[in-house]
């Protein structure tokens, strides 16, 4: 079994946050892309959507999600679960970094602002 370690992987910045790819297509993943998130504390994140389902599991800080006008809070241990072609934004209201594992489909495409971005991160 492969393994793709987090300290080869690349890092990309954007925003605030910092993403490291774990299993993507990039390093040998077929179906997912899986990477971690480090977001800063105090940032407000972008608002954006992806085409398709993604899922972020909080291992440490805290993190806000603002979907479809809502907020809501994760702790240590939560998943939340974004549907695909749904506006939202990550905040860390938090004094420390929070740092997640995000888990989608590979091939998953975001759009901000009404630009189509292909992550780095997710391919």
């Amino acid at each position: 079994m492969p393994v793709a370690a987090l300290a080869e992987a690349p890092r990309f910045e954007r925003a605030g946050a910092v993403f490291r790819p774990l299993a993507v297509p990039s390093r040998g993943a077929v179906q997912l892309a899986v990477w971690s998130l480090e977001l800063a504390a105090g940032v407000t994140g972008e608002e954006h959507s992806v085409s398709r389902e993604e899922v972020f599991v909080l291992h440490s800080g805290a993190l806000e999600v603002v979907l479809g006008g809502e907020t809501h809070r994760l702790t240590p241990g939560d998943a939340m679960i974004v549907p695909p072609d749904t506006l939202f934004r990550l905040d860390n209201p938090g004094a420390e970094p929070a740092c997640a594992i995000v888990c989608t489909s590979a091939g998953m495409v975001g759009r901000v602002g009404g630009t189509t971005v292909v992550p780095p991160w997710a391919s």
